[in-house]
């Protein structure tokens, strides 16, 4: 049948003191299954400064998917947060997994003040809408580690030609209600991102909507 394409899905290992995180739970939920004739491919990123992007670049470079959409957990959201802009700055109120809490560094020295996702983001809010999956666009995502990886993401795309064929982007995911509130079951927010992955293979140009008529 010949190899077929792909999608790259990450998630980050639990950090900060937690047994869980949902990102990395939901891509292990979807790797191997198939979307739009896509194979989704799911791996794990250590939630630290830097070596969550050489893992990222890596698996990018060595899969050459059509999307790449990373995920990470987002405490006090109720909804899967479609992000729409990653900033090239780290500044962590955590320490990260191996200890490093770097404040107002840049992600990639000398690059863009920001980065916009490359996925539909609006178009993917209406298909999560119209299943029943509580869904939002969101205009921060953070400075943390899924912040980092994400403007490193967009970096790479938009600066090596070998991967202009590839759009990617970061969602951010409630926690799970082992963790509390406010919270979204597992099968759920795997629903969900099976739906935002297919929009997004399916649609070339995004919509051109307010947000706040999409609810």
């Amino acid at each position: 049948m010949g190899r077929l394409p792909t999608v790259l899905v990450t998630g980050f290992d639990p950090f900060g003191g937690a047994a869980l995180n949902p990102s990395w739970m939901a891509t292990q939920a979807l790797h191997g299954r198939l979307v739009a004739g896509h194979r989704l491919i799911g791996a794990r990123l250590p939630t630290v400064f830097g070596d969550s992007l050489r893992r990222l670049v890596e698996l990018v470079h060595k899969h050459r998917p059509a999307l790449v959409v990373c995920t990470g957990q987002a405490a006090g959201r109720a909804a899967l947060s479609l992000e729409r802009v990653a900033i090239n700055v780290n500044d962590a109120h955590i320490p990260d997994n191996a200890g490093a809490q770097p404040v107002d560094t840049p992600v990639v020295p000398g690059g863009p003040a920001a980065y916009f996702s490359s996925l539909p983001i609006k178009a993917m809010l209406v298909s999560l809408l119209a299943e029943g999956i509580n869904a939002e666009v969101s205009q921060t995502a953070g400075t943390f580690v899924c912040n980092h990886v994400f403007y490193g993401l967009m970096h790479e795309l938009a600066t090596r030609h070998e991967l202009g064929h590839t759009r990617g982007g970061l969602i951010h995911l409630p926690w799970l209600p082992a963790q509390g509130q406010p919270s979204m079951r597992l099968d759920e927010i795997v629903q969900g991102l099976r739906t935002a992955i297919r929009c997004a293979l399916v649609t070339l140009e995004d919509i051109r909507q307010e947000a706040g008529a999409l609810a």
